[in-house]
């Protein structure tokens, strides 16, 4: 591992690799550079001598937990992922409208309602994500939604991901009832979905003082998300104002979350995270059906 010199190598796969492990090691206190060797024509990393042994055992440890999630699979490369636990999104979404096709009051119960939210009623921002007016309404959402929650869920973990989703759905809630006319008063999960756009779309952004092409990374992946949004998000006839709130939460928690890259891979970390979004689906609606009318 060591040279002639104070410093030790730790030999890795490729630039990519470099770049990951780099992050890994950076959030745990070290300082690795980033080195491709001209006579090798290999990449590595390098660390003063003494500290190469705890940094290897942090990267045991970070590989440890990465092989936690064998439903995150890669899409063109291995720095793109996509998670098929998304699916239990859809699930939930599926059982709502089942749920309101048979018993209308449900989406009245559940829809947000800006005066209401003002009156205490918080959960109203939560319950709306998961009803939708149509069956059209239903299958737009899931289109664009599907593909964003996986790409959103690979990239800051299962639990985090779902968590950072349903967060910006109800802030995109918010700040329609906030900045939009009174009563607000709508439903969809068209604020989480382009909330989703935004933590992709910020993704790249830890990249920009870390890399060679850090800017073009981070500035490209922050422009294409705007021009999806929009295309996507500023449909006429749409909540043109959820989906901007939706949008600027997912920037800036893409942003905090960005910073991270250890935790948001971290197994515990996502078990937690996955426990409270399942309660930000559970304590709202059993808030919502105690108000309803027997």
């Amino acid at each position: 591992m060591e040279d002639g010199s104070n410093f030790g190598r730790i030999p890795v796969k490729g630039e990519k690799q470099a770049m990951e492990w780099s992050l890994v090691l950076a959030s745990q206190g070290f300082e690795p550079v980033v080195n491709h060797n001209a006579e090798t024509q290999r990449w590595e990393l390098l660390l003063p001598a003494h500290e190469v042994s705890t940094a290897l055992r942090h990267l045991r440890l970070y590989r440890i937990e990465n092989r936690g999630w064998p439903w995150q699979q890669p899409v063109f490369d291995q720095a793109l992922l996509f998670d098929w636990g998304c699916l239990a999104w859809l699930a939930v979404v599926a059982l709502f409208y089942a749920l309101t096709e048979a018993e209308p009051s449900i989406k009245a119960a559940g829809r947000m309602d800006g005066s209401l939210v003002l009156k205490g009623e918080w959960w109203h921002a939560f319950t709306a994500i998961w009803l939708h007016g149509d069956a059209a309404h239903l299958a737009s959402n899931l289109s664009l939604g599907i593909p964003l929650l996986g790409l959103t869920m690979g990239r800051y973990g299962t639990g985090l991901g779902a968590l950072a989703a349903c967060l910006t759905g109800a802030a995109g809630n918010l700040f329609a009832m906030v900045m939009g006319p009174h009563p607000h008063v709508s439903l969809g999960a068209s604020g989480l979905v382009m909330g989703c756009l935004g933590l992709v779309a910020i993704q790249s952004w830890p990249f920009l003082h870390q890399h060679r092409y850090g800017v073009r990374y981070a500035v490209g992946g922050l422009m294409g998300g705007i021009m999806l949004f929009v295309l996507l998000g500023l449909s006429p006839g749409t909540d043109i104002l959820a989906h901007l709130g939706g949008f600027l939460a997912g920037l800036l928690l893409g942003a905090i979350l960005s910073g991270f890259p250890s935790f948001t891979r971290h197994t515990v970390a996502n078990l937690a995270a996955g426990f409270v979004a399942a309660l930000l689906i559970l304590i709202p609606w059993w808030l919502a059906f105690r108000g309803m009318p027997a």
